[in-house]
């Protein structure tokens, strides 16, 4: 149960579920923006554009956790040696996106509307 509830969480934080940004990760960016900014006004847009990557990252790095407790019987032990192994998994992920992306199978919906 809890590795579901972490998987979904990390569903809803992750680019695989577009259509929650505007409720989720916009607002959580927003957020995270602004409390940089509060300390350095110059950073707004630089600190938005990493918040909104890093809700992304931290949504992929929970669906990976939460299959893992929900498909291992036992939880196993988080270490905080694994988080650089973590953050490659991430990465790799969100490069798996970028390069559906950038091969069109990925795409916005208006454009798959316009093909014939």
């Amino acid at each position: 149960m809890q590795g579901g509830l972490i998987g979904f969480v990390g569903f809803m934080l992750s680019p695989l579920s577009w259509w929650n940004d505007l409720f989720v990760n916009v607002p959580l960016a927003l957020g995270f923006a602004w409390l940089v900014s509060y300390y350095w006004p110059s950073s707004f847009t630089a600190a938005a554009v990493l918040g909104y990557w890093l809700t992304n990252v931290l949504g992929f790095i929970l669906m990976h956790k939460g299959a893992q407790r929900a498909f291992s019987g036992k939880p196993p032990p988080y270490a905080w040696s694994n988080l650089r192994r973590d953050l490659l998994v991430s990465l790799l992920y969100t490069l798996v996106i970028v390069v559906l992306v950038k091969l069109k199978v990925l795409q916005p919906i208006t454009d798959y509307l316009k093909r014939p």
